[in-house]
């Protein structure tokens, strides 16, 4: 990992730090990966292209036809707005806030803020703004980023607040630059442009490798959320381990979508560094990708590799199982056939097999590639669920059509990945191998390969909490060792395996405690017609369970409509029942839905490993879940407690005597 720049590491004794211009111990070790010379942000930037200058970097679609950027038109971009930030007057150790849908311009704000010495910082689209100036005060934020005037009305309506922002700059649309203190991308690359390159190359000299570098923002349980601090290190190490994983990476080559909000550290560490660092392309897809342009960006695009959150995974399940319904006859017969071969395949593979059958040849001939074809993956070679739990039954499925689906695990706070699955080392229920030159360990454990609370250290590990001394020393125990808040285990080939969180743990008034994600997707396999189960049992005497039923979508809005999806309203209307909103359903509590429910959740049952963690007591909501409305977060995980907030009487209801 060395680059053409000396790099800098101040010598520090504490692995961690709260100060804005802290630096920390990196944990390079004496062989391995974990011994790889650190290098800044820059200096990888600079690697890369120096590597492949005329490599595609990112390719924007605009009036229809994409446009494309090279590595080494990325860095000249990178560094005119760099100079254009110094000129504004960004200062060392303040922040760059970045507010917008993923793009060209996020990714040259983001690099632009590293490089002139500040940090970047990512904020959700969806955030009111209040949550805004969180992020922008508490980080010093010198200038704000954003794509439209929507979310520059925002800023503005909270600016005389704002004690160390200097300018706003709009990167889509016309800007308002009458306001004094807004202006275009335009003039900035123009303002960058007619700078020297002394002030800007004296700074990065300044910049060491165990600085901080990236803000990411995490919300808490209580209080607003925390500014993660990641160091160069951080990034550009967890970034160069993880690609250890990752079979065959090709350079110049491999092409990704960027869809998933940049301010979550998942899409930060793939999307930006994961591809700057193995130089793959990387195309942006369009803003209302989660609302349902993704499919289309993915026929067109046809990526190598593609991350995708669950519900992407339950919409694309969604689309081949209603085109499937469709069918004749003769071809459900063949394509059940060709799911069994598939299935068989893969578990031969988990189990250590290698080569391929005859069967298997002719059923991806047959069914695979064209399921493939149909969803834009057939040129994928490696397919990632993360963000959130997906259901086993879903795994299976993809897996049946050769769509082995990597789960991953990481957090904010270790960089973004630390485990990731992949073949030879792959199983349905496993969360991957841990990255190598990372460190596990486990709390309250029964052995030291767990159960318990998963324990991390490693080169990806934070550095602390901005400006927080207390949280950030109540995230470590006592010797050195983050505290994840998940509970899982490692088995003899050192894979991971996550049993759920603890502050999700339901601990019933008889003292059972009950993981809930399991109980969920369990009942999502029996009722498939149902979007989101919420299990409640946390102090009450038994379990109790939320259902959503799965509704069409607003497009322009993302909104949750009243009316039945496609398939669950064909489920209904099988049932015997005339209803095809949600509020029909709700309000005459339907009998044979209601019937067929509690069915779905009898059979669930059966799966319980005690009469405490079986469900009594079920209501369907009045509408489905959306991001809108609150109950999910941007990568579209279900914030329990709004939920819990928003339907406390439905609760309440559950437990009258």
């Amino acid at each position: 990992m060395s680059s053409s720049r000396p790099e800098q590491i101040v010598p520090v004794d504490e692995y961690i730090t709260w100060k804005p211009d802290g630096h920390v111990r990196l944990r390079v070790a004496e062989r391995g990966p974990a011994s790889e010379p650190p290098i800044s942000v820059p200096g990888y930037l600079s690697r890369t292209v120096a590597r492949y200058p005329d490599g595609i970097a990112l390719c924007t679609k605009r009036n229809g036809k994409w446009e494309k950027t090279t590595y080494k038109q990325y860095q000249e971009k990178v560094r005119t707005m760099a100079k254009a930030f110094l000129k504004l007057g960004l200062e060392r150790y303040h922040s760059v806030c970045i507010l917008g849908f993923n793009s060209e311009e996020w990714y040259i704000a983001d690099l632009a803020a590293i490089h002139a010495g500040g940090y970047a910082a990512g904020i959700y689209t969806t955030n009111s703004a209040e949550a805004c100036f969180h992020c922008l005060e508490s980080s010093r934020a010198n200038i704000c980023v954003v794509e439209d005037k929507k979310q520059l009305d925002k800023i503005l309506s909270i600016r005389s607040r704002l004690t160390h922002l200097k300018a706003i700059v709009q990167w889509d649309g016309k800007a308002d630059t009458s306001v004094p203190g807004v202006y275009s991308w335009k003039q900035l690359m123009e303002m960058g442009a007619k700078e020297p390159d002394t002030q800007l190359d004296n700074v990065i000299k300044t910049i060491s490798v165990n600085e901080c570098c990236t803000l990411v923002y995490t919300s808490g349980t209580v209080g607003p959320p925390k500014a993660v601090m990641l160091s160069h290190d951080n990034l550009t190490w967890d970034a160069y381990t993880s690609t250890l994983r990752v079979d065959n990476i090709r350079p110049t080559v491999d092409r990704i979508i960027s869809y998933l909000p940049l301010s979550h550290v998942a899409a930060q560490l793939i999307d930006i560094y994961i591809t700057l660092g193995s130089a793959v392309t990387v195309y942006f897809a369009q803003p209302d990708a989660l609302k349902g342009s993704l499919l289309e960006t993915l026929k067109e695009v046809r990526p190598t590799k593609f991350m995708g959150v669950p519900r992407i995974w339950e919409k694309m399940y969604e689309r081949i199982i209603a085109v499937g319904s469709t069918r004749g006859a003769m071809t459900r017969c063949i394509a059940t056939w060709a799911k069994d071969k598939g299935m068989k395949h893969h578990m031969a593979r988990m189990n250590g097999q290698v080569g391929t059958t005859c069967g298997y040849k002719l059923a991806k001939s047959l069914v695979f590639d064209k399921v493939k074809e149909t969803l834009g993956l057939d040129c994928c070679t490696v397919f990632v669920t993360a963000a959130a739990p997906l259901s086993p039954e879903i795994k299976k499925f993809f897996l049946s059509l050769d769509i082995p689906l990597m789960d991953a695990f990481g957090m904010s706070e270790a960089g973004g990945a630390h485990s990731l699955s992949a073949y030879p080392k792959f199983k349905l229920d496993s969360a991957g191998e841990v990255l190598a030159g990372t460190e596990t360990s486990f709390d309250n454990a029964d052995s030291v390969n767990g159960p318990g609370e998963i324990l991390l250290r490693g080169r990806h590990v934070f550095m602390g909490y901005l400006n927080d001394e207390e949280k950030t020393r109540a995230a470590f125990n006592k010797d050195g060792w983050l505290m994840t808040g998940d509970v899982g285990r490692l088995d003899s080939q050192n894979l991971l395996f996550i049993t759920g969180r603890i502050k999700e743990l339901l601990i019933t008034a008889g003292g059972e405690n009950v993981a809930p994600v399991l109980i969920e997707q369990t009942v999502q396999t029996e009722l498939p017609h149902v979007g989101y189960a919420i299990l409640i049992g946390d102090k009450r005497k038994f379990l109790s369970i939320l259902l959503t039923l799965k509704a069409k979508v607003e497009p322009n809005s993302g909104d949750a409509l009243d009316e039945l999806d496609t398939e669950t309203k064909k489920w209904v209307e099988g049932l015997g029942s005339k209803a095809s909103t949600i509020s029909e359903i709700v309000k005459s509590k339907d009998p044979v839905v209601y019937k067929a429910i509690e069915e779905g959740i009898t059979r669930a049952n059966k799966h319980a490993i005690s009469n405490a963690q079986k469900i009594q007591k079920f209501a369907i909501l009045p509408a489905d879940l959306s991001v809108n409305s609150g109950e999910l977060g941007p990568t579209l995980k279900i914030k329990r407690n709004v939920v819990y907030e928003k339907y406390k009487d439905i609760i309440e209801d559950f437990y009258k005597d």
